[in-house]
């Protein structure tokens, strides 16, 4: 049986990390996926800044489940080569902070790119990213998101197949509904071998909007009591989205994904948005 512990987007609660803590432990939370900082993403701070990152993280007994990183979110098309020098930067940064994982994805593919034609291409640049990460025993973690080569789950299924024993799988609900996947479970069921941690994200089919965790089409209950079946200590990822935060933008292409698709107006503050999320999962893990 899996031994859950619980981590969070926590730049979704506050800008600055101090703030992202006090979210954190406010909800029985010991652990962050660091994305946004106040030095900016995860992906662009300093060896300095990151070293900094590890002693306030450390003074306040939060670890690290995964770098919330954005590599792989470039377009299939463009140049590789300066976004893998930031990667290398990225994992020597990870090395600092102790981290054992790094959020990828598999690159923006735009309307009318032959998905078959430049599988290829998109296999020997995660295959880049995870051997590098790989000699410092740091996995990378490739999740699904709307418009990658692995948004749907059978190319994602294809590589986490390809680069089997390179890479581990996320697996985020919200973003598979939003890419038209109806069976969820199904999906579980399919890549379920490769599945190394959950990202706690629902929403509604029929508008796309991200909900808290059981109020969606999800079924972020039926996946806790799969995922609970696996052995070992496994992360859950709350990732709220239920408003706007800071960084979010930046996070996405121009006219991207997330962006659109975040209800704005149910809560007051984005603390508060960040902790209706974390109960909503409370609230299903005293289900399971």
């Amino acid at each position: 049986m899996a031994e859950w512990l619980l981590s969070a987007f926590a730049d979704e609660a506050g800008g600055g990390i101090r703030e992202q803590i006090q979210a954190l432990q406010a909800n029985d939370m010991t652990h962050i996926e660091p994305r946004g900082l106040d030095w900016g993403n995860i992906s662009e701070i300093t060896e300095h800044e990151s070293k900094e990152l590890r002693r306030i993280l450390d003074d306040n007994g939060i670890g690290i489940s995964a770098l919330g990183s954005p590599f792989g979110k470039i377009g299939i098309r463009e140049d590789f080569a300066p976004h893998f020098e930031k990667f290398k930067q990225c994992v020597e940064n990870a090395c600092i902070l102790g981290a054992k994982r790094i959020r990828i994805f598999s690159f923006y593919f735009q309307d009318g790119d032959d998905f078959a034609a430049l599988r290829d291409e998109v296999l020997e640049r995660l295959e880049k990213f995870c051997d590098y990460a790989n000699k410092s025993d740091i996995w990378c973690c490739h999740e699904n998101e709307k418009g990658i080569y692995g948004d749907i789950p059978a190319r994602n299924l294809d590589i986490l197949k390809a680069l089997d024993g390179k890479i581990k799988g996320v697996f985020d609900p919200a973003n598979y509904i939003q890419c038209g996947v109806t069976d969820i479970p199904a999906a579980y069921d399919l890549l379920e071998p490769y599945i190394d941690y959950l990202h706690i994200k629902d929403c509604l089919a029929a508008t796309g909007k991200v909900v808290p965790a059981g109020s969606g089409d999800g079924q972020i209950l039926t996946l806790l009591r799969r995922f609970a079946k696996k052995a070992g200590k496994r992360f859950l990822t709350l990732e709220p989205h239920l408003k706007v935060f800071d960084g979010l933008a930046a996070l996405e292409q121009a006219g991207g994904t997330e962006s659109v698709d975040v209800e704005d107006f149910t809560y007051p503050t984005n603390r508060a948005a960040f902790d209706a999320a974390a109960e909503a999962l409370r609230a299903l893990l005293q289900q399971v």
